[in-house]
Protein backbone atom coordinates (compact mmCIF):
# COMPACT_ATOMS: atom_id res chain seq x y z
CA UNK A 1 0.00 0.00 0.00
CA UNK A 2 2.81 2.41 0.88
CA UNK A 3 4.48 1.79 -2.48
CA UNK A 4 1.22 2.73 -4.22
CA UNK A 5 1.19 6.05 -2.33
CA UNK A 6 4.74 6.71 -3.53
CA UNK A 7 3.71 6.03 -7.14
CA UNK A 8 0.72 8.35 -6.71
CA UNK A 9 3.01 11.07 -5.34
CA UNK A 10 5.29 10.63 -8.34
CA UNK A 11 2.29 10.76 -10.65
CA UNK A 12 1.02 14.01 -9.09
CA UNK A 13 4.51 15.54 -9.18
CA UNK A 14 4.89 14.48 -12.80
CA UNK A 15 1.52 15.92 -13.78
CA UNK A 16 2.29 19.28 -12.17
CA UNK A 17 5.82 19.17 -13.59
CA UNK A 18 4.42 18.51 -17.04
CA UNK A 19 1.75 21.20 -16.67
CA UNK A 20 3.88 23.97 -15.21
CA UNK A 21 7.43 23.03 -16.18
CA UNK A 22 8.49 23.07 -12.54
CA UNK A 23 11.09 20.92 -10.91
CA UNK A 24 9.86 17.91 -9.03
CA UNK A 25 11.36 19.28 -5.85
CA UNK A 26 8.70 21.97 -5.67
CA UNK A 27 6.15 19.23 -5.11
CA UNK A 28 8.15 16.28 -3.85
CA UNK A 29 10.08 17.93 -1.02
CA UNK A 30 7.06 19.44 0.76
CA UNK A 31 5.03 16.24 0.23
CA UNK A 32 7.80 14.01 1.58
CA UNK A 33 8.21 16.23 4.64
CA UNK A 34 4.54 16.94 5.44
CA UNK A 35 2.82 13.78 4.19
CA UNK A 36 5.46 11.09 4.66
CA UNK A 37 7.34 12.44 7.67
CA UNK A 38 10.83 12.59 6.17
CA UNK A 39 13.35 15.09 7.48
CA UNK A 40 14.20 17.99 5.19
CA UNK A 41 17.55 16.36 4.40
CA UNK A 42 15.91 13.01 3.61
CA UNK A 43 13.29 14.70 1.42
CA UNK A 44 15.94 16.59 -0.53
CA UNK A 45 18.16 13.53 -0.89
CA UNK A 46 15.27 11.29 -1.94
CA UNK A 47 14.05 13.90 -4.45
CA UNK A 48 17.53 14.13 -5.94
CA UNK A 49 17.56 10.33 -6.28
CA UNK A 50 14.27 10.54 -8.19
CA UNK A 51 15.84 13.01 -10.62
CA UNK A 52 19.29 11.35 -10.77
CA UNK A 53 19.56 10.44 -14.43
CA UNK A 54 19.30 13.95 -15.84
CA UNK A 55 20.18 16.22 -12.95
CA UNK A 56 21.61 15.35 -9.59
CA UNK A 57 23.82 12.26 -9.62
CA UNK A 58 26.69 13.76 -7.64
CA UNK A 59 24.44 15.61 -5.21
CA UNK A 60 22.28 12.52 -4.69
CA UNK A 61 25.39 10.43 -4.00
CA UNK A 62 26.47 12.90 -1.33
CA UNK A 63 23.05 12.63 0.35
CA UNK A 64 23.12 8.83 -0.06
CA UNK A 65 26.51 8.50 1.63
CA UNK A 66 25.15 10.56 4.54
CA UNK A 67 22.21 8.15 4.91
CA UNK A 68 19.64 10.64 3.62
CA UNK A 69 18.23 8.85 0.57
CA UNK A 70 15.33 6.41 0.66
CA UNK A 71 16.13 4.42 -2.50
CA UNK A 72 13.02 2.21 -2.49
CA UNK A 73 10.76 5.19 -2.06
CA UNK A 74 12.62 7.12 -4.79
CA UNK A 75 12.17 4.26 -7.27
CA UNK A 76 8.40 4.12 -6.84
CA UNK A 77 8.05 7.92 -6.99
CA UNK A 78 10.15 7.91 -10.16
CA UNK A 79 7.73 5.48 -11.80
CA UNK A 80 4.76 7.73 -11.09
CA UNK A 81 6.71 10.88 -12.01
CA UNK A 82 7.63 9.43 -15.41
CA UNK A 83 3.98 8.75 -16.31
CA UNK A 84 2.65 11.87 -14.60
CA UNK A 85 4.95 14.15 -16.59
CA UNK A 86 3.44 12.92 -19.83
CA UNK A 87 -0.11 13.24 -18.49
CA UNK A 88 0.46 16.78 -17.20
CA UNK A 89 2.18 17.95 -20.37
CA UNK A 90 -0.67 16.62 -22.53
CA UNK A 91 -3.38 18.01 -20.23
CA UNK A 92 -2.11 21.58 -20.10
CA UNK A 93 -1.58 22.17 -23.83
CA UNK A 94 -5.08 23.59 -24.27
CA UNK A 95 -4.85 26.06 -21.36
CA UNK A 96 -4.71 29.75 -22.30
CA UNK A 97 -1.46 31.39 -21.20
CA UNK A 98 -3.07 33.82 -18.68
CA UNK A 99 -4.83 30.92 -16.92
CA UNK A 100 -1.65 28.87 -16.80
CA UNK A 101 0.28 31.80 -15.30
CA UNK A 102 -2.38 32.31 -12.63
CA UNK A 103 -2.53 28.62 -11.74
CA UNK A 104 1.25 28.45 -11.48
CA UNK A 105 1.33 31.54 -9.25
CA UNK A 106 -1.40 30.15 -6.99
CA UNK A 107 0.44 26.85 -6.71
CA UNK A 108 3.70 28.56 -5.71
CA UNK A 109 1.88 30.81 -3.24
CA UNK A 110 0.16 27.89 -1.51
CA UNK A 111 3.43 25.96 -1.22
CA UNK A 112 5.35 28.98 0.05
CA UNK A 113 2.72 29.84 2.67
CA UNK A 114 2.67 26.23 3.89
CA UNK A 115 6.44 26.18 4.25
CA UNK A 116 6.61 29.60 5.92
CA UNK A 117 3.73 29.11 8.36
CA UNK A 118 4.08 25.40 9.20
CA UNK A 119 5.82 24.45 12.42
Amino acid sequence: MTELLYVILGLVAGIFGGMFGIGGGTILIPALVYLFGLTQHQAQGTTLAVMVPPIGLLAALRYYYSGNVKLGMAGFICLGFFLGGLIGANFVQGFPEPLLKRLFGIFLLVISLKMILAR
